[in-house]
């Protein structure tokens, strides 16, 4: 697309020598609790910022600024009601997992059921992990910044971004990667934010912005029942399962909140990055549909109406994943170009480092650790690094290979839709229900999984078409599994009371909790600031219904 000047060059090559010595210097891996979870000694704002830079990877800022080209501010509907998700998480899971212990979220399903439930959660997580999330950010981010250099083979980009998220996340575990996602964090927002200005100017500012695309559903974000991207129904039914299972379940995110110095520090961690994630509209999303208003790609009379991004990149040539390094191009000055791309390296590394710490965590505590019962803590660290190896390895073999299997990629979230909904049925009975049993839990992630495996039978092998919008099977397969769970649980015996005990909300925690806030300054009160997110997200809703 263009060469980039000396300027910009040195900038990117500044910064990502800047990251690596900065990840190395704050390294910790002393012990497993150092290596694994930092210590278990964060403090909310890196506790917030570290959830942010990993959860924006180089799928999201190509992903959201490309669908903001095709359809307009729709896929905010996943940003918003995720973070509902998070305060519910925080309100209620958070607890029992910092107070427990855990290293990973299978763990928490063994203290609450046993072993089997456990194995399975963390095996089909390491996959994902390895196949899906590590590979699919090294060819995705590999694809952006071809871009840039496109002199450069695709597997040379995939091995430097490896080695540069590898040489600090293998080498220093959590705590390099959480130093580094600090860093990594402001220049995704302090980036993202000038690209944003830039793109808004270029249109001739907000006003001009809105009367442009005030007609039809561009800036709406309750869609009609058939809408491809997200359905109204969809949006209340389907994705908040999604949105819990990728905050509360997903160990790359959760992992990060276990390091938090206390409980009150893990909370206030997830509402910064929740009140965050409120800004995403218009530092990733409305960036892509302004692409739209100034022709990024010089197309003339391209259609005003909704049109399939299949349909756009078949009648008019435009591959909507261009468009946020094509915005960089065409509207940044020499200098910002630098920084913006640094933008980008950081969502490809902290993405990928955050992948590579949770599989080297999962494999050392649920697999291996039950292998080696009396592995020592620095073993422990010395197998984690290996694993992280090897999956490194593994991804950069398999990341070039994805560009054969679009599925992959095109269907991720898709794909997270049919395997999540059991995995979240499992925790919410598991904290909410007392009478819930081992059994009964892996009874009902069977039933899930058996489900899941015939829609993605029929549909990617047998070539079924499937009608329902996938948001929309999410609850069904939810229902089914919860269904199975209850059923088998009342027809066996019920759980250990130790197990129910320490692992299941009662209305005296609340209690407790009230009086212990008693104390606290409103503004430093957990509960009122999650009150005021709450509120911050249905305004963000009501501004744009």
């Amino acid at each position: 697309m263009s060469n980039l000047s000396y300027i910009d060059l040195t900038v990117l090559v500044l910064y990502i020598v800047f990251i690596i010595w900065w990840a190395l210097k704050n390294g910790k891996s002393n012990n497993s609790d150092d290596y694994f979870l930092a210590g278990r000694n964060l403090t909310w704002p890196m506790v917030g910022l570290s959830l942010f830079a990993a959860s924006v990877s180089s799928s999201t800022l190509m992903g959201h600024s490309g669908e903001g080209f095709i359809s307009g501010i729709a896929v905010f509907n996943y940003n918003w009601i995720s973070v509902l998700i998070m305060v519910f998480f925080a309100m209620f899971f958070l607890p029992f997992y910092i107070k427990s212990g855990i290293f990973t979220m299978p763990e928490f399903l063994e203290r609450r059921f046993d072993g089997k439930s456990r194995t399975y959660f963390s095996f089909i997580t390491i996959i994902g992990n390895v196949f899906l999330d590590a590979a699919a950010t090294l060819y995705t981010g590999a694809l952006i910044i071809k871009m840039i250099f496109p002199e450069v083979e695709i597997i040379w980009i995939i091995i430097g971004m490896a080695a540069v998220a590898g040489s600090y996340t293998i080498i220093g575990g959590l705590s390099s990667a959480i130093n580094a996602d600090m860093i990594q964090a402001a220049v995704l927002i302090i980036g993202s934010s000038i690209l944003s200005f830039y793109a808004i100017s270029s249109i001739g500012g907000w006003e001009s912005f809105v009367d442009k695309f005030n007609d039809g559903v561009w800036l709406k974000l309750t869609r009609p029942l058939d809408d491809p991207t997200v359905p109204w129904l969809g949006m209340w039914v389907g994705i908040p399962i999604l949105g819990f299972y990728f905050w509360a379940n997903n160990q790359v995110m959760v992992q990060r909140v276990l390091s938090a110095k206390s409980i009150d520090h893990g909370r206030k961690g997830v509402l910064l990055v929740g009140f965050l994630y409120l800004f995403t509209l218009f530092i990733f999303i409305i960036p892509g549909l302004i692409a739209r208003g100034i022709n990024l790609f010089g197309v003339e009379n391209l259609p005003h109406e909704l049109i399939s991004g299949i349909d756009l990149k078949e009648k008019y040539g435009i591959n909507t994943d261009q468009v946020y390094p094509r915005l960089i191009v065409k509207l940044l000055p020499v200098g910002l170009i630098g920084i913006i791309l640094s933008a980008m390296i950081s969502a490809l590394t902290s993405t990928l480092s955050a992948t590579l710490s949770s599989v080297s965590t999962l494999f050392t505590m649920d697999f291996y650790s039950k292998i080696d019962k009396t592995a020592s803590s620095t073993k422990k660290v010395r197998v984690g690094k290996i694993t992280a190896i090897v999956t490194l390895i593994i991804a950069v073999i398999w990341a070039p290979y994805i560009q054969r299997f679009d599925s992959l990629i095109a269907y991720y979230q898709e794909i997270v839709s049919y395997l999540a909904p059991p995995i979240v049925g499992t925790f919410f009975i598991g904290l909410f229900w007392k009478r819930a049993n081992a059994k009964g839990a892996f009874s009902g992630l069977m039933a899930g999984l058996a489900v899941a495996a015939t829609i993605m039978t029929l549909k990617y092998i047998l070539g079924v078409k499937i009608a329902i919008h996938f948001l929309l099977l999410a609850p069904v397969l939810l229902i089914i599994s919860l269904v199975v769970s209850v059923v088998v649980s009342l027809a066996t015996a019920p759980p250990p009371a130790d197990k129910v005990a320490e692992n299941t909300w009662t209305k005296q925690i609340w209690i407790d909790e009230t009086k212990e806030l008693k104390g606290i300054v409103w503004y430093k009160n957990f509960r009122v600031q999650a009150i005021l997110l709450v509120i911050a997200c249905f305004v963000m809703y009501g501004l744009f219904y």
